[in-house]
């Protein structure tokens, strides 16, 4: 295993079902390497705010593999610098909350829903930026993008 951080590794945050599937070499270039040491880093900002372990469910995507899960071709995922996760015993939407209100510096975090059924969120997507950070807050319902964390 690789540390990257005390509590995030290199394969955590490079493991995908759907690469293993379709066979797809999700392994970072040495830029995305430093990339994701950066994030591992913010990740565990985020983890000491929350007080409890992030579960990963989604970091770094190869552009093959982002673009076989669906995902926009401008993603931070293919830069190495986002990730999805949850935490057990917290909503997404609260841990949006913690997040913001404990004023963490991020380029987005967005409360993923899968659809408008579900206002607390299914996931949450944390991700920085190399240059200045935009704390830009976004709620995603049903493919549809709304600024702030909305109901």
């Amino acid at each position: 295993m690789t540390q990257l951080s005390p509590h995030f590794t290199l394969e955590e945050l490079t493991a995908s079902n759907k690469a293993k599937a379709l066979k797809i070499d999700n392994t970072p270039t040495p830029e995305i390497l430093e990339n994701l040491k950066a994030l591992a880093l913010a990740l565990e900002l985020a983890r000491s705010v929350i007080g409890k372990p992030l579960k990963i469910s989604s970091a770094y995507r190869c552009p093959a593999l982002n673009k076989a899960v669906g995902g926009s071709p401008t993603s931070a995922h293919t830069l190495g610098y986002a990730a999805d996760f949850t935490v057990d015993g917290i909503t997404p939407r609260q841990i949006c909350e913690k997040i913001i209100a404990a004023g963490l510096h991020f380029d987005q975090i967005i409360l993923e829903n899968i659809s408008s059924d579900n206002p607390d969120g299914v996931w949450v997507h944390y991700g920085i930026s190399k240059g200045t950070m935009r704390n830009q807050v976004l709620t995603m319902k049903a493919g549809k993008y709304f600024v702030g964390l909305v109901k």
